[in-house]
């Protein structure tokens, strides 16, 4: 039998554990880590055979170990259990043309505060233990970007402190979700339930996100004295009072609707009653036109009972991850699928992304926006640094993962600052970054971005005169170093005004721009060009000044696309080593 076999029996029997323990509680890494040790060896030297397969025998030792720590993990003690949910979403819009269709659709539920593997097939490793299963919920991937080592409720804990929320009115919450599969999800909106310290449903915070990689948060309390415009649906009698709210749209979702309007909302509890339910999923959301007619509406409800993924059998996981592997990889192909039938069949007008508001979240930052943000942070912070009056600004970045909200102070004295105005500068867009480099003058360029394009916030507008107005003007370029004088006067030479964000026009509009392409005015270094020239490190000043001309020159060669200016450099190193070796 050993012969046979090539493993003692006590190999053998380890690995037939080893396999049950993966299908029972394992996701994909512990297959794919399983697939690896338990076929991997044909060795034809006795002595060798034997000891891989004692180094074998030990990882699986350690790895049947690290298993029974993730399951330990899973026990929850708390309300609510993890959940799978599979689902069905319909829409249906009214006017101005008739449109409606149905698609399957799974949501994944988890208690806010839970922590390991349910089963092998959901997973939450916010205690970094390495828990991993088939559908995995990473905080760092809800409400504000990043700061995934918050966990889900610190995060909903800072959120609904930044809506003066007292926390303690909601010690329990559950988040339903499409999580992610194999390391990928498209998120339309996900549900936050938030429970009284009675376990009763009290409050809704909806997390939606558009195609454009914007997002908006919308914090929802019970209240039944609202009149609410809502689609014809069978309740049963017996059901908890649901959630109902209606408020002002103010985020830019479908391309097809502008930002006008109103939402509507009726959202059962999942977990009723006492938090010990399992489902179903009952959730209408209403578009409502600024004329008070319902103009879309769009649900998604359970198709069949909640499943509980510790009392799936291995058969039960492979049948369901055989039937639901492909729906979320498949929902962003059916919007585009609805999107191409409103345009093309139905002959709907397309309205253009306008800039995110004050109360969205921007989409996330480019890699050259990446490395602009903590350059204009530095800037802002010495502009702030030296203004003439006591001042205090709270700089809030935006499209940068764990780049932190900064309260920057000017250089007077303690009892100044106690004096001292405040004033929030929030960047709503990344593109803001790239776009203010362009300018020359630092007024121009913060009135133009607050007024014209909105692309930042500020709370008092006036109080950006002791930062950008200077009393004098910057002085020529002046430096020792032949290299930074040619890299800043070819900046200087290509440096021109950024056109003003347009929007929102739809597809049958024309821009009815005033606005010259062409500066003609003589440019100038900029004051954040003298800046860097003379109060940063040699470092942070090549940093600064290799984004800004691979920028610059992007645009006059490239369409203002790097990856395209990065092809055509290696076209022409490819074309000059070709000439080379012709010539030699």
């Amino acid at each position: 039998m050993d012969i046979v076999l090539g493993m003692s029996p006590y190999a053998a029997i380890l690995r037939a554990t080893a396999l049950w323990v993966c299908f029972t509680i394992g996701g994909l890494g512990d297959f794919l880590f399983l697939l690896a040790f338990l076929w991997g060896s044909s060795l034809p030297d006795l002595n060798l055979r034997e000891t891989y397969q004692a180094r074998q025998i030990e990882i699986l030792v350690l790895y049947s170990r690290w298993t029974s720590r993730v399951m330990d993990l899973s026990v929850w003690n708390g309300p609510g259990r993890p959940l799978l949910f599979p689902c069905t979403t319909t829409h249906t819009r009214f006017f101005p043309k008739k449109h409606s269709f149905v698609y399957s659709y799974l949501l994944v539920g988890i208690p806010v505060g839970w922590s390991g593997a349910a089963g092998g097939m959901i997973s939450n490793d916010q205690n970094g233990t390495g828990a991993k299963g088939w559908y995995e919920v990473n905080a760092a991937d809800y409400l504000e970007r990043g700061n995934g080592h918050l966990g889900l409720r610190g995060k909903l804990d800072d959120y609904l402190k930044s809506q003066d929320v007292d926390t303690s009115l909601y010690p329990y919450a559950y988040l339903v979700t499409a999580a992610k599969f194999l390391g990928y999800h498209f998120n339309p909106v996900s549900f936050w339930y938030l429970y009284s310290a009675e376990r009763r449903l009290a409050a809704i915070v909806l997390e939606v996100n558009n195609t454009f990689d914007e997002r908006r948060m919308y914090f929802l309390t019970a209240d039944s004295t609202e009149e609410l415009v809502e689609a014809s649906v069978d309740h049963r009698p017996n059901d908890p009072k649901p959630i109902r709210k209606t408020w002002k749209k103010d985020f830019h979702v479908s391309p097809f609707n502008s930002r006008k309007g109103a939402y509507s909302v009726v959202a059962y509890d999942p977990l009723s009653s006492n938090m010990e339910g399992r489902g179903p999923i009952n959730c209408t959301i209403n578009l409502i036109s600024t004329k008070e007619h319902a103009k879309l509406v769009a649900r998604i409800f359970s198709d069949g009972d909640a499943i509980d993924p510790t009392e799936m059998t291995p058969f039960q996981k492979f049948k369901f991850l055989a039937s639901w592997w492909w729906v979320g990889f498949v929902t962003f192909p059916r919007i585009v699928k609805e999107a191409a039938a409103l345009f093309f069949r139905r002959g709907l007008h397309v309205w253009y992304r306008p800039e995110p508001l004050k109360t969205s979240i921007g989409r996330h930052a480019d890699a050259t926006e990446r490395q602009l943000e903590p350059l204009f942070r530095k800037y802002l912070k010495h502009l702030v640094k030296e203004s003439r009056d006591p001042l205090i600004v709270k700089y809030i970045p935006s499209g940068v993962a764990d780049a932190p909200a900064e309260s920057l102070m000017s250089d007077h004295n303690e009892e100044s600052l106690r004096l001292a105005e405040t004033m929030e500068f929030k960047v709503l867009t990344p593109e803001f970054y790239s776009r203010f480099i362009h300018y020359a003058h630092d007024f121009e360029a913060v009135f133009s971005e607050l007024n014209e394009s909105h692309t930042i916030w500020v709370s008092e507008p006036k109080l950006l005169l002791n930062l950008f107005v200077k009393l004098s003007v910057p002085m020529p370029l002046q430096t020792t170093s032949y290299l930074d004088y040619g890299y800043f006067t070819l900046i200087k030479n290509l440096r021109r005004r950024p056109e003003r964000i347009e929007r929102p026009l739809t597809s049958s509009q024309t821009s009815t721009s005033i606005y010259p392409r062409e500066d003609i005015r003589g440019f100038r270094l900029s004051s954040m060009d003298g800046y860097f020239l003379a109060h940063e490190d040699s470092k942070s000043l090549n940093a600064y000044r290799s984004v800004i001309l691979r920028l610059f020159i992007a645009e006059r060669i490239a369409m203002g696309n790097l990856n395209i200016l990065w092809l055509e450099t290696l076209i022409l190193q490819l074309s000059l080593a070709w000439a080379c070796l012709r010539i030699y």
